[in-house]
């Protein structure tokens, strides 16, 4: 029985304690000091380990404090200004926290714990891939700063003024005022139409007038109109195209320069149809709706008597 509790430390322990209760305090001292012991050869390096930490700390301080100076000259974005300070500490703290471990904990080196956030890093972007892939796609849309807030932008059927551009996802304010959250990845793999990207874009409409009309006066009477027109900007030329033989008309197609808002466009398509209406009404030049003529081969008998 005693050798076999000896193949067991454990049970050995509780067997002298057991038979010899004397022995209970003088083995609980010694751990007691054994503990002390290795606490005392352990508070140097615990000591070194809060100091660097403490450096740690006021590096990152320091340090978010100077990346803040730089982006504020670089006119950066405040969500790209927010993610540059964070990169900033987490580095920082990253590289702080494996010196005081490896301080701590002399057996632990940079080597295997960089192999281990490897691993894990790994793991974790498989499971987070949506999440990572949205994440810098908003990074390279605030580094490329091409859409702005404020802008209307169209892509893939969402359609309205960009209101906020966040890490992960894009806030798009419709006309109708519904809110569409759209993420990154969406807007950075698919083409996107900014159509406030200029203080002013072309617009254009199509007006038909009759067969019989002289096509030379009809341009000259949609050309006054609209250098008359107030929504349009003069300066910039206006193009009137004959463009195709339609089923009851010939038709023109108008473009014209004016605001790249929603809103502008809306005014100017108003102004210049009212405009080019009431001029080719003065001119006496028909705006023809769609006639149908039925041609028959054989004559039609007449009814007669009434019936």
């Amino acid at each position: 029985m005693i050798a076999t509790n000896r193949l067991i430390p454990g049970l050995y322990i509780m067997d002298k304690l057991a038979g010899d209760p004397s022995n209970t305090l003088e083995i609980l001292i010694a751990q007691l000091r054994r503990m002390w012991e290795g606490t005392v050869s352990l508070l140097p390096s615990l000591v070194i380990a809060i100091l660097l930490l403490i450096l740690t700390w006021i590096i990152a301080k320091f340090a978010t404090t100077i990346a803040d100076r730089l982006t504020a000259k670089m006119a950066m974005r405040p969500s790209l200004r927010e993610l540059v300070d964070t990169l900033v500490k987490i580095t920082i703290w990253v590289v702080g926290l494996l010196i005081a471990l490896t301080v701590l904990l002399p057996d632990l080196t940079p080597g295997s714990l960089i192999a281990g956030l490897g691993v894990g890093t790994v793991a974790i972007g498989f499971a987070f891939q949506d999440i990572f892939e949205n994440f810098l796609a908003g990074i390279l849309i605030m580094i490329r700063e091409k859409m702005r807030i404020g802008d209307y932008i169209a892509c893939e059927g969402i359609e309205g003024k960009v209101e906020q551009i966040l890490l992960r996802e894009t806030h798009v304010r419709k006309l109708s005022n519904e809110l569409t959250i759209v993420p990154n990845s969406l807007l950075f793999k698919n083409p996107v139409e900014i159509l406030t990207d200029k203080d002013q874009r072309r617009h254009e409409v199509v007006v038909g007038v009759s067969y019989d009309t002289d096509l030379e006066e009809a341009r000259r009477v949609i050309r006054t109109a609209l250098e008359n027109a107030d929504a349009i900007d003069g300066s910039k030329p206006l193009d009137i195209f004959t463009c195709e033989f339609n089923s009851s008309s010939i038709d023109f197609k108008l473009r014209w320069w004016a605001g790249s808002a929603q809103r502008d466009m809306h005014e100017s398509r108003d102004t210049v149809i009212r405009a080019v209406k009431r001029a080719l009404d003065e001119a006496g030049i028909e705006i023809p709706f769609p006639y149908v003529t039925h041609t028959f081969k054989e004559a039609l008998p007449m009814a007669s008597g009434g019936h």
